[in-house]
């Protein structure tokens, strides 16, 4: 099969960040999450493991239970200084208050997005003291998240890769039932998103963060 590279160029380089086109007020159907979970399946795991899970959120309850906590950890995640500020001249800080009012939007408004959806993978990084083991863990449920973010937007979903809530990963495992050997790795908050359609982002140039044979050798 010959793979239209338009087109699915096209969906690599416009899924994008979706908080403030969500819209909060349409259903999305279960039968659209499980397609695209089922897609996200399709993603390589180590040593084909498939040791992940997906958690989807649809009790009101629980949605706002999950936004309180995002918002006690956002409060924290703004009183550490982070993100750091970028140095002068640096073609991102004119975005950065952009993304960050974004974000404080989002937080806002969480618990009213009609569907979370937490990918988990077994194991927990606290006890796996080896880098190769670690990103063999992480390489087994990362790939899995960004084809599902994938499958949302040609679908007409929009979403955003989120972790804040990850400061409180235990209280949130809790109060989904996860169990405690299992490792959240990101919060989508999912709805159909509004207006036409995205652009490719603005992104500091490939050459710039290629390093051919030796780092700092960027050809």
């Amino acid at each position: 099969m010959t793979i239209d590279l338009a087109a699915a160029d096209k969906l690599l380089t416009t899924t994008r960040s979706v908080r403030k086109r969500l819209d909060l007020t349409r259903p999305v159907p279960r039968a659209l999450i499980e397609e695209c979970i089922e897609v996200a399946q399709q993603a390589p795991t180590g040593t084909n493991a498939q040791n992940w899970a997906f958690v989807v959120v649809t009790d009101q309850a629980k949605k706002k239970a999950i936004a309180d906590i995002y918002r006690k950890a956002g409060e924290m995640m703004a009183g550490s200084g982070y993100p750091p500020p970028l140095a002068e001249g640096d073609p991102r800080e004119h975005v950065m208050p952009k993304v960050m009012e974004s974000a404080s939007y989002l937080g806002g408004v969480l618990e009213q997005v009609p569907v979370f959806v937490i990918p988990c993978v077994q194991g927990r990084m606290e006890t796996v003291p080896m880098i190769a083991a670690q990103a063999s863990t992480y390489g087994s449920i990362l790939p899995a998240a960004w084809s599902f973010m994938l499958a949302a937007r040609a679908r007409g979903l929009g979403t955003v890769w989120t972790t804040i809530h990850l400061f409180f990963h235990d209280d949130v495992s809790e109060l989904l039932g996860i169990p405690a050997d299992w490792t959240q790795s990101v919060l989508f908050p999912v709805a159909y998103y509004t207006g036409d359609d995205f652009r490719p982002a603005h992104r500091l140039p490939a050459a710039q963060m290629t390093h051919w044979d030796t780092w700092g050798n960027n050809g």
